[in-house]
């Protein structure tokens, strides 16, 4: 009598669509064995695709066989889509189980392969649902396409986002807090090149953001947070984007900026975070030699001390500072600046005078780019008539779509940047003004990341520090002018105007030409 294994494969998908079961195969097997006088040894069920054979319980079938051979003859399935549907796979399946002394067959279709001409009967029954699977596929992966064009997200939402579906059925990625706004944050960081994108990550963790180093790498290259979809290259038709039916969690000039900061098109100087916090004042400072200065601690008999010094292998001055004496140092230093500040009426106003031109340029700039956008798609049209009376061929047209394309989406992001709401100038300037009037309160409560924003801000250049003072700094060009309208303009205590102006004497009375000046000879 014939030993056979029974293997049952079902998926999901066919058992609701077609109807399978794992009942109603095994039933139909062991009526087979039954009538042929075979002997059942064992029952295989499996709940997997039969694209390949990397399935849990035929690995495990396979690997028994290896282990204990001729236990069985035959292993019997309902039809061949049960065993495989990849032809090249099944063809390599039945050597090796051949070579375990098993003989697969398929009781609703069976076939003596051991005749040759059966095996182009074996042939069409594994091609079949291959081609059944391959037009399944492709008909997916046209559907997906076309609702992505549509602007529709067709996969798991990204971070910052959560799949919903509507009232009709459909399904749509909306907004997710607070995850959104801290990768909104976390762009505006990236926009001002000051961080590197890991600094920024790791900031981002802090916050709540759980993302690791290469997810956080894709999601600030993914225009799906500026609201657009990427509709991949596909044959003749060239990758491009669409607008997306979901709602943009930042500006499509924010991702913009981001983009070419991590292209490096502009300049940066970043500024690295310091995981200690008792040494913010690390990769400022400098020794008097101009070596920069590190951070470190030196153990006492209570405690340890932190010290900023040089490197030992960088140079010979041996200098060390305390710590806290330095940032004791840094604060005297901003206390003064803090303290020269005068009521800024002013400077307010030329601020206000200066944004109001600047306004003016706004507009200008708004119109100059609507004709820049008039023109790209005016070539686009031309392009389009150009294809239509076969003046161009179809991959000329491709990469003028392409160009064009490009020019005008990021003409229409700057544009939109340019057509927001103005900022309210007045309460800036308020707030800015707190803020330069209590500098060194604003450093003492702030964290390592704003003291290391502070100080970089304030001072373009790295301090040095000699004799317990900070060598004359070169400070913010907005906080030299704020003091200088109290060292030069301002009048004296006593209500005496100065003798010393800055400005040109040659000036002339009203009415007669001004005085030339001629070159000695």
């Amino acid at each position: 009598m014939k030993v056979a294994d029974l293997y049952i494969r079902v998926s999901t998908e066919e058992q609701a669509d077609k109807g399978y079961s794992q009942r109603d195969q095994e039933e139909r097997l062991r009526k087979y064995c039954e009538i042929n006088l075979i002997s059942v040894r064992k029952v295989i069920y499996e709940d997997h695709s039969a694209k390949n054979f990397k399935r849990p319980a035929w690995l495990y079938y396979l690997k028994e066989l290896r282990r204990c051979k001729n236990q069985s003859d035959l292993v019997l399935f309902t039809k061949w889509d049960r065993f495989s549907r990849n032809a090249g796979d099944a063809y390599q399946m039945i050597s090796t189980l051949r070579k375990h002394g098993v003989e697969p067959q398929a009781i609703e279709q069976p076939l003596d392969i051991t005749i040759p001409e059966n095996k182009m009967m074996l042939a069409f029954y594994l091609a079949a649902p291959e081609v059944e699977n391959d037009r399944r596929a492709l008909n997916t992966f046209h559907g997906m396409r076309r609702a992505k064009k549509e602007g529709r997200w067709m996969a798991t939402a990204p971070i910052g986002y959560i799949n919903k579906t509507s009232e009709n059925g459909k399904k749509y990625i909306a907004i997710k807090e607070p995850e959104a706004s801290i990768i909104r944050w976390a762009f505006k960081e990236l926009s001002n090149g000051v961080y590197a994108i890991d600094q920024v990550r790791k900031m981002t963790n802090k916050k709540g953001l759980k993302c690791s180093r290469n997810s956080f790498n894709k999601l600030v290259k993914n225009p799906v947070y500026c609201g657009k979809i990427i509709i991949p290259k596909y044959r003749d038709e060239e990758a491009y984007m669409v607008q997306g039916q979901h709602e943009a969690i930042i500006s499509d000039y924010l991702f913009h900026q981001v983009q070419d900061v991590i292209k490096k098109r502009k300049s940066l100087n970043p500024v690295k975070i310091l995981v200690n916090e008792k040494y913010p004042l690390r990769g400022f400072l400098l020794c008097k030699c101009g070596q920069p200065l590190t951070g470190s601690a030196s153990k006492g008999k209570l405690k340890h001390y932190n010290y900023y010094h040089s490197y030992a292998n960088r140079c010979s001055c041996n200098f060390r500072i305390n710590s806290e004496k330095a940032e004791k140092i840094v604060l005297q230093e901003l206390n003064m600046y803090s303290k020269s500040l005068p009521p800024l009426k002013l400077y307010k106003k030329i601020l206000t005078q200066v944004y109001k031109i600047k306004n003016i340029r706004r507009t200008q700039k708004i119109d100059h780019l609507k004709s820049l956008l008039k023109i790209a798609n005016d070539k686009m049209r031309k392009a389009r008539e150009l294809l239509l009376t076969d003046t161009i061929d179809a991959n000329d047209f491709r990469v003028i779509k392409s160009e064009c394309a490009d020019e005008i989406f990021k003409i229409e992001s700057e544009l939109s940047v340019f057509q927001e709401d103005n900022i309210n100038l007045s309460s800036l300037l308020e707030k800015a003004y707190n803020c330069l009037s209590m500098l060194d309160i604003l450093y003492l409560r702030s964290d390592i990341i704003v003291k290391r924003k502070l100080i970089s801000s304030l001072f373009p250049q790295k301090l040095t520090i000699i004799s317990g003072k900070i060598r004359t700094p070169k400070i913010n060009e907005a906080l030299a002018l704020t003091t200088m309208i109290n060292k030069h303009l301002q009048e004296h205590k006593k209500g005496e105007k100065s003798n010393k102006i800055d400005f040109s004497p040659m000036v002339t009375a009203k009415g007669f030409k001004p005085p030339t000046l001629r070159a000695e000879i």
